[in-house]
């Protein structure tokens, strides 16, 4: 897992990986169904990610490991976190389980309000792997990690973990925290939650306003009757030439039979294309997630 860290680390910023996160969204629907995503509608509390200094050091990092387990909802496995130096801030030993070895970097051993962050994304692999989900390209599987992490309840954390001012520049995870902002913002969207309440870090709080905004947006496009003036104005010419400008989410194409078009645009919600007939105002649901989107065609 990466780590940045220290004054004068460099952070990422933006959205670099938006088409992998989307992609990845749309995976986990299709792997695990629209039931088994909104199964995970109870997100990791502030309360059992707290690992205080009070707590034995080895007893309590296997108290946060367990709740991470529960919220990602592995019944099945077991974990054992251990505490070594290294550059990572954690990596997990993936295998047939039940049981999952855990290192942590020695610094949680005192610097212990970042652990479940830490454990999340290791333990979201477990999740990926006995999911058996995985990209070919390796870069974009910790992308889909930190996604299923944070889609899925327990990825918050990453994002708080997310601290940059004069004395620190923190980062966990491989999304930017503007990317983490835009993934637990679909994530409320669909459960109907405010992980910023959770926050303890102000730099993650402005970085879920800003990954806030493009995930609106996603609920905006045409041919979605929530789309605004402008966007209609755009799809309405699109639709009397024909063809989507370059950079529109919607494409056009002939109906099978007859002499019509039909629209095909992303889902709002897990991403897959969604076709429907352009035939005005009518009603659509997703095959994939099973939203149903107001649309006018």
């Amino acid at each position: 897992m990466e780590k940045n860290g220290g004054r004068g680390g460099t952070i990422e910023h933006g959205f670099p990986h938006l088409a992998t996160v989307r992609a990845s969204i749309t995976a986990l629907y299709r792997l695990m169904s629209a039931d088994g995503v909104r199964a995970h509608a109870l997100s990791l509390s502030p309360a059992d990610a707290a690992f205080e200094a009070s707590d034995d050091l080895h007893l309590g990092a296997q108290r946060v490991a367990s709740a991470v387990v529960r919220t990602l909802r592995l019944p099945e496995v077991r974990t054992v976190v251990a505490f070594r130096p290294m550059a990572e801030a954690a990596v997990v030993e993936l295998g047939a389980g039940p049981d999952y070895f855990i290192e942590v970097n020695d610094r949680f051993r005192t610097h212990r309000r970042d652990l479940a962050a830490a454990l999340s994304h290791e333990i979201a692999h477990v999740l990926l792997h006995r999911l058996a989900l995985a990209f070919p390209d390796p870069a974009e599987n910790e992308i889909l990690t930190d996604t299923a992490a944070a889609y899925l309840g327990a990825g918050w954390l990453l994002l708080d973990a997310y601290r940059e001012d004069a004395l620190t520049h923190q980062r966990f995870g491989y999304l930017t925290p503007e990317e983490f902002g835009y993934v637990l913002a679909k994530r409320a969207a669909l459960f109907g939650e405010d992980p910023s309440i959770w926050f303890t870090s102000p730099q993650a709080y402005e970085a879920y306003a800003r990954g806030s905004a493009p995930a609106a947006r996603d609920h905006r496009r045409a041919p979605l009757t929530t789309a605004g003036p402008s966007a209609r104005r755009r799809y309405a010419r699109a639709r009397r030439g024909g063809a989507a400008p370059a950079g529109a989410a919607y494409r056009f194409e002939p109906e099978d039979s007859g002499p019509g078009l039909r629209v095909s645009f992303p889902c709002p919600v897990c991403e897959q294309r969604v076709r429907v007939p352009v035939r005005g105002r009518l009603r659509a649901r997703c095959g994939l997630c099973r939203t149903v989107l107001d649309c006018d065609t």
